[in-house]
């Protein structure tokens, strides 16, 4: 986490976003950094795939942005550590990944530990993987949601940091359903980024802290 003592609110820590499409989570930290009282800021947009918006986003406003391709690697662990020396030239205090469609090798993940996020379109630990909306919809649930949680070697499986949660109404579409989600995805994945730049919050033993306090299996969304 920064180096420098965050409660000087002259110091920023470093973003550094992972994407691999169109960049709405992307959009709504780089807008939440626009606050005057933001801890952190976006200095890095890495997509492992060409001619998506989420480099446009990056872009329009004048955050440094690459290209990385998986296809120019012969493997997965190859391409993680090419990965790791492009976001360490960023100084990178936070690494979150917004859309970033790689399964990330142990060394990559133990790399960053306690400073890597992600957000996953329901209410872990149910329906890791992909398809969850269609699946919660299968599934009969009456709610659906979204996880922002801290990446370990286990896919989906880190330990909950914060969840919003979203009705399923009947006859709700897939489509109808995941905008209702992203909509607060938007909401809460500035909040925990920011909790992460001002150390708020933290990882230990698989379980998030909250200012020193153990949160539940949940995350904060329960307290």
């Amino acid at each position: 986490m920064p180096s420098s003592n965050m409660q000087d609110n002259n110091l920023t820590s470093n973003i550094v976003v992972l994407i691999s499409g169109g960049g709405t989570n992307l959009q709504a930290i780089i807008d939440a950094c626009k606050a005057a009282d933001y801890p952190g800021k976006v200095v890095g947009v890495i997509s492992n795939k060409a001619d998506v918006f989420g480099l446009t986003r990056a872009k329009n406003a004048g955050i440094a942005h690459c290209v990385l391709s998986h296809k120019d690697f012969s493997s997965r662990e190859i391409y993680d550590q090419a990965l790791i020396k492009k976001i360490d030239l960023y100084q990178a205090d936070v690494v979150v990944l917004a859309g970033f469609m790689r399964i990330l090798t142990p060394e990559f993940v133990q790399h960053y530990q306690g400073k890597l996020i992600n957000i996953h379109p329901s209410l872990l630990p149910k329906y890791q993987g992909l398809h969850t909306h269609q699946r919660a919809i299968d599934a009969g649930d009456t709610d659906h949601g979204v996880s922002v949680h801290y990446v370990t070697e286990e896919l989906d499986g880190g330990p909950v940091i914060l969840q919003a949660k979203v009705p399923i109404f009947a006859g709700d579409t897939a489509e109808e359903l995941a905008l209702r989600v992203h909509e607060q995805e938007h909401r809460i994945y500035p909040l925990v980024v920011k909790w992460c730049c001002n150390q708020r919050i933290s990882m230990h033993n698989d379980t998030v802290l909250f200012e020193g306090k153990a949160l539940p299996a949940s995350g904060y969304a329960s307290e």
